[in-house]
């Protein structure tokens, strides 16, 4: 939308200082009023429109940073346990494999956000996993990533991880990611 505002000002301008006075030599003449009055309400326009999106630029950069305006106040919870029906059993996981999901397959990789001394990761947009993973079994680590909002570590906001990890990876790379993290902090 700014970029609109900005094209139809500078497109204004250009009509008006390149066009309009090799049509009629006396432009603005008696028209000068008008010329100021649609160029101030560009102007405004323009400005308005900076004002306006530029905000929602900043609060998006903002919640990628992780950074906040107030300070959170913390969430505690009791860990949720996800129930299964005995009818299926979630696939094994490879510690491996799921290291490599952590530091490159992961869209955006978890690795950029999160610290994680086995991953060598010292993101700090989100929490330290050393820390906030240490001593939850598989089923809150899985949780943590396909609805991460249903528990957010003391500090950070709900919103800021992306919760498309569930979509992203089929039962098997989750399994893999999961094995991967609860190994790292827990041995």
């Amino acid at each position: 939308m700014i970029g609109i505002a900005a094209l139809i000002l500078v497109g204004f301008a250009l009509v008006v200082s390149l066009v309009l006075p090799r049509r009629n030599p006396d432009f603005p003449g008696r028209h000068v009023g008008a010329l100021v009055l649609v160029a101030a309400l560009l102007i405004i326009a323009m400005l308005t429109a900076v004002e306006v999106f530029g905000e929602s630029h900043h609060v998006e950069a903002v919640a990628e940073s992780g950074a906040t305006e107030t300070e959170p106040a913390p969430t505690e919870s009791a860990p949720t346990e996800t129930a299964t029906t005995g009818t299926s059993e979630a696939p094994a996981g490879d510690a491996a494999a799921g290291k490599q999901i952590f530091t490159t397959s992961a869209q955006p990789p978890c690795a950029s956000c999160h610290t994680l001394a086995e991953a060598n990761a010292s993101g700090t947009v989100g929490p330290d996993l050393d820390q906030v993973l240490k001593g939850k079994d598989a089923a809150f680590i899985h949780e943590s990533i396909v609805d991460p909002d249903a528990e957010v570590a003391s500090g950070f906001t709900a919103g800021v991880m992306p919760a498309v990890y569930a979509d992203q990876f089929d039962d098997q790379q989750l399994a893999d990611l999961v094995a991967f993290l609860e190994q790292s902090v827990n041995g």
